[in-house]
């Protein structure tokens, strides 16, 4: 007793030493906002340059912070994928999911970023390759001086500009990993990844967000609904359709399930995605405006929950089997395709219109497995559903719940709020876009995966054997869980010795 009284001591006089580093971070947040609370209150008594300087510095920080958010997806991504496969594919889902941002990174510096917001015409930006190029940012409007005029709306350093585009960018390319995932070869998504991030996303983000003819029409998507989503989603649908199902999921007519091996991990990697939502969402304001960003994530969030919701109600209440139970992979995606659906629109609607994006959102992701399986589109993860389908339902709801305001360059009322013609024109606006883009994606990515299939000089997809042993084998040379044997893998060692013997 006296030995634990002795230790319980140690303990207390330890952090009475050091427990004060751990309120350190909440320190520093602390100092931050009352920093921009005190420049809102003696604005006035400041020079401007003063207050210029203090605001640029809030307003990186913010962006900053919000694109480390959206980095730590990437973990979130990876985790989803790898729990919703099967346990021999877990190190080669990760594996993926770590070289695609470095991939990235290399493309959208080299190219991306230029053709995606460099000055040019219309169609694409001819000016800022290699971040190069005269630039005098963190200068706005007519004062900006630089090849990225398209950005000159928000005040802060280019490459701070530059990273929060990075992360967005990454984001298209993870998607395409968790819809090929399981029989492509590693070689193959590396490659479609660098076309993908350096060519196909930047020329329709240049339509939308780096001044195209999609913007100067007036089509709007806030944080990347059609801009992120439905590109990665398209070109995962693709992807999909050049690879083929995977073996055994669908047999003389019948779908298969291949369930993945743990489902901790996708719970994981769903609330990660989450949390980084609310960075992906409310950062796309690139500058500190406390009334937008805490409007973003309340809707950003409300969508979501109502999106889960559905998706369990969905699969729980099926009338078509007296059995059904509330299915926790379609919970995380129907999550996911709210967060999804609400980000072309976070800013422009109230939380009530919030909550039925969310919800539609979540039945259309039951329903787009459900299709993409009758097609035999073998998706392993439901990136499509989640991503192309939410995307494409997130940028048309926009025209029809958009409240009217958030910004001067904002959209109109929704028709559903009685817009009047104004709105049936921004709803046709958004119809186009989303025609448009999913066409052109289509196109390209097929040309794409094409290239990479000429380049390689052989198959996209993995070997028959490889396919059955699992990619970490064969891609690899190593498991993911070394030391653990699973029941998969005593049958196939019992397969493998049968087939021996005769």
């Amino acid at each position: 007793m006296s030995k634990q009284r002795s230790k319980s001591s140690r303990y207390k006089r330890y952090w009475g030493l050091q427990g004060w580093k751990v309120c350190l971070p909440l320190t520093a947040i602390i100092i931050l906002l009352s920093a921009g609370v005190a420049v809102a209150q003696n604005q006035a008594s400041e020079t401007p340059s003063d207050y210029q300087s203090l605001k640029i510095a809030l307003d990186t920080i913010w962006v900053v912070f919000t694109a480390c958010l959206v980095f730590f997806m990437n973990a979130g991504f990876g985790m989803l994928e790898a729990g919703l496969c099967r346990h021999k594919n877990a190190a080669n889902i990760l594996t993926k999911n770590l070289i695609v941002f470095a991939l990235s990174t290399v493309a959208y510096w080299a190219i991306g970023f230029a053709l995606m917001f460099g000055d040019g015409n219309f169609l694409l930006g001819i000016n800022g390759f290699f971040l190069a190029g005269p630039d005098n940012s963190p200068m706005t409007g007519s004062d900006y001086e630089g090849v990225f005029r398209s950005l000159n709306w928000t005040g802060i350093p280019l490459n701070a500009k530059f990273f929060f585009q990075l992360v967005f960018a990454g984001t298209a390319a993870t998607i395409v990993s968790g819809a090929v995932a399981e029989r492509i070869k590693f070689s193959a998504f590396c490659l479609f990844s660098l076309f993908l991030v350096g060519i196909i996303y930047p020329i329709t983000g240049h339509w939308i967000w780096g001044g195209g003819w999609l913007q100067q029409l007036g089509f709007q998507d806030f944080a990347g609904s059609t801009v992120v989503h439905s590109v990665g989603g398209w070109s995962a649908l693709m992807g999909a359709y050049f690879l083929e199902p995977r073996k055994g999921k669908y047999i003389g007519g019948e779908t298969y399930s291949l369930p993945g091996h743990n489902l901790s991990l996708a719970t994981l990697g769903c609330l990660i995605l989450w949390l980084g939502w609310f960075g992906f969402n409310p950062g796309s304001t690139m500058k500190l405006e406390p009334e937008a960003i805490s409007h973003i994530i309340v809707t950003t969030n409300t969508a979501a929950c109502a999106g889960g919701i559905t998706a369990a109600l969905a699969t729980w209440l099926d009338p078509r089997n007296s059995h059904s139970k509330p299915d926790p992979t379609m919970i995380i995606n129907g999550v996911l395709s709210g967060l999804v659906a609400i980000t072309a629109s976070c800013r422009f609607v109230s939380i009530g219109s919030a909550i039925f994006i969310g919800l539609i959102a979540g039945i259309l992701v039951v329903f787009s497995v459900e299709f993409w399986d009758r097609i035999k589109i073998d998706d392993p993860v439901g990136a499509i559903s989640v991503h192309l389908v939410g995307g494409v339902w997130g940028t048309l709801a926009l025209g029809l719940f958009s409240e009217g305001s958030g910004s001067s360059e904002g959209p109109v009322k929704g028709l559903f709020l009685f817009g009047g013609m104004e709105s049936l024109k921004q709803l046709s606006i958004q119809l186009l876009g989303i025609f448009v883009v999913g066409v052109s994606v289509l196109i390209m990515s097929s040309l794409a995966w094409l290239l990479v299939k000429f380049i390689l000089s052989s198959s996209l997809r993995v070997s028959e054997e490889a396919e059955d042993d699992g990619l970490d084998l064969h891609e690899h040379s190593m498991s993911a869980y070394g030391g653990f044997l699973f029941k998969q893998d005593v049958k196939q060692e019992v397969l493998t010795e049968r087939k021996r013997n005769n």
